[in-house]
């Protein structure tokens, strides 16, 4: 083969081991969120936190029907005084209507903020953390992830794609190692 022929495979080689290492250091950052009340929901179902926090949320939705049903029977009173002509009986109705519904909204306000302040304590318990960080680094490590977001903590998130939420694939690897 001629000196020619030669540098041209040479250079020819060169230019893909350049272009092999210039594809290498161009690697894409991947990103994953993880929704963690939701593991900890699924994995922990059982557990007697989990339990009294579902109870309490069940008894709150209850209160807030009830409350709603009354504001509603207020109303449809008021609209049975009207229909009557009976203007006075009518405005009681609408105030006392009125009255309990911002006194729900307000009840609704604070029994949510307590609901998840009890949800998010539950989450943050140590070994199920631990446990947790654990399992997101096998993950994240296995499907080349480089960076791992929270989604109820995390306001900045304004959208993502389903594909990257391993919040499944992280309840099934914690219930494998568990033995459920």
């Amino acid at each position: 083969m001629k000196r020619g022929g030669r540098l041209k495979i040479g250079w020819l080689v060169a230019l893909l081991l350049g272009a092999a290492f210039d594809l290498n250091a161009q690697q894409l950052t991947r990103f994953a969120v993880v929704d963690l009340s939701q593991v900890y929901m699924a994995f922990f179902r059982d557990s007697r936190s989990v339990r009294e926090w579902e109870e309490r949320s069940a008894l709150v939705q209850t209160e807030i029907d009830r409350m709603s049903r009354e504001i509603q029977d207020l109303k449809n009173s008021q609209v049975s005084a009207e229909n009557r002509g009976d203007r006075e009986q009518a405005l009681r109705f609408e105030h006392e209507a009125y009255r309990k519904s911002e006194y729900l909204k307000e009840y609704y306000k604070i029994k949510t903020a307590e609901l998840e302040d009890q949800k998010s304590k539950l989450t943050q318990s140590g070994s199920f953390l631990n446990q947790v960080n654990n399992e997101i680094r096998l993950i994240a490590e296995s499907e080349g992830y480089s960076m791992v977001l929270t989604l109820k903590e995390n306001t900045g998130i304004l959208w993502y794609s389903p594909t990257v939420d391993i919040t499944d694939k992280l309840i099934q690897s914690l219930r494998s190692k568990a033995g459920r």
